[in-house]
């Protein structure tokens, strides 16, 4: 292994600070509630909207800003991501009457939570995608009370006009103007204006993050995500200008990104390195994914694919990208990732737009124990038995013999009756 270029290391951060500050926020809203909201929205938006709710004039005043085209392009790239959705679903199947003896019967239902909130970052960018990723697995799963939210643009008490038509057409259910760590608080516990959910799905900043760690138990949550990362595994085979451009994507959302290439090829190392430096002169975020690049790019120099593969499992990454000549060639030894691009075709760009995978995934190594938010997301697997009478006493003196051995004695004779 040899380090073309290195990554600046990221410290373990004394975030006491952080929970602490965001504990205060959660306490605050559950004692104030909506009068809370309304202190965080002057203090953090410099605007003050007395219903939080969005009505049916605000959405359609939205759709009168859109361009038609923009609009079709919102319900194409909806259309991919349903489809996908529905046949993960349809992928997923109930067991009835599965007997591990006789007269034992088994199964479970798959029963789709009642509510969720779908938190819709508005901090750098308007991630009106992020709507349609949250929102349409919510509504193929079934749950009945599909909520939206996301921080008003600052100044005023409008949400971005393109993630509010993004919402609608994804079909959310209720649309609040609400963000950052109160939101997470308010769909937790509840106020006035805004009934509290089971489900809390989506990214956001470090206080929407640690309010989402803080409010699990009292919420389902989908995971806890930090900054965007993307990995690349590339060899000869890959061309350095399409490999710079799918690492600079990710540079580009957060100055804490991280984009980080595993090579066989000293040349191509090297390659990609002068076209990232090429493709920033002329970058209009340039700002933002210099920044990243510079701390947190790293090209690292592999001896051979098994190392590739290692390294790629041990980091975990959010995205990972296979752009070598013969894919197949590693791809059941890759393990841990959020979500896999295949060959120099795919561009990992598509999968935060349109080709119908969820761009809502697992970062900082949370990949090694669970994948992206999916129709899966908002279902419960929930079991079932029954018995007959026959079955019932020829269990019973198990059940009594290993309950009696824990000293759980009710539980024994709770069993002892079916004898």
């Amino acid at each position: 292994m040899k380090i073309i270029k290195k990554a600046k290391e990221r410290t373990a951060e004394d975030n006491r600070q952080l929970r602490q500050t965001v504990s205060d926020i959660i306490d605050d809203v559950c004692a104030r509630g909506d009068d809370a909201l309304r202190d965080y929205s002057r203090n953090f938006d410099g605007f003050v909207r007395e219903g939080f709710r969005i009505t049916r004039d605000e959405i359609d005043a939205a759709y009168a800003k859109m361009d038609p085209a923009d609009i079709e392009d919102l319900q194409a790239a909806r259309a991919n991501i349903e489809a996908f959705a529905k046949a993960q679903l349809a992928s997923m199947s109930e067991v009835t009457d599965f007997s591990p003896q006789p007269g034992i019967y088994l199964g479970h239902k798959i029963i789709p939570v009642s509510s969720c909130c779908c938190y819709v970052p508005g901090g750098r960018y308007p991630l009106f995608s992020t709507a349609l990723m949250l929102i349409t697995p919510a509504k193929v799963a079934g749950v009945k009370r599909v909520v939206a939210t996301a921080p008003v643009v600052h100044g005023t008490g409008d949400i971005n006009y393109k993630t509010l038509v993004a919402m609608d057409l994804a079909g959310a259910d209720e649309i609040y103007a609400v963000g950052g760590a109160q939101a997470i608080a308010a769909f937790s516990y509840g106020t006035d204006q805004i009934q509290p959910v089971d489900v809390i799905v989506g990214p956001g900043n470090q206080y929407v993050a640690e309010a989402k760690r803080q409010c699990y138990g009292q919420v389902g949550i989908d995971f806890v995500a930090g900054p965007s990362e993307v990995l690349a595994i590339a060899d000869s085979a890959a061309e350095p200008d399409v490999l710079a451009a799918d690492l600079l994507a990710q540079c580009e959302h957060d100055p804490n990104a991280k984009a980080f290439l595993l090579t066989t090829d000293e040349t191509l190392a090297k390659a990609v390195i002068a076209a990232v430096e090429k493709e920033l002169e002329t970058l209009e975020t340039a700002d933002v994914a210099r920044s990243s690049w510079e701390d947190y790019g790293e090209v690292v120099l592999l001896d051979d694919l098994d190392e590739a593969v290692r390294v790629c499992n041990e980091y975990a990454p959010e995205h990972l990208e296979v752009n070598i000549q013969n894919p197949d060639e590693i791809l059941d030894q890759l393990t841990n990732y959020g979500s896999l691009f295949i060959g120099g075709n795919t561009a990992e760009a598509f999968g935060d737009y349109a080709s119908g995978t969820n761009h809502t995934l697992p970062t900082v190594r949370a990949a090694r124990y669970t994948g992206g938010v999916w129709v899966g997301t908002f279902l419960k697997v929930c079991t079932n038995q029954r018995m007959t009478a026959e079955a019932s006493s020829a269990i019973a003196p198990l059940v009594d013999r290993m309950a009696r051995g824990e000293g759980l004695i009710a539980h024994a004779i709770a069993a002892q009756k079916r004898f």
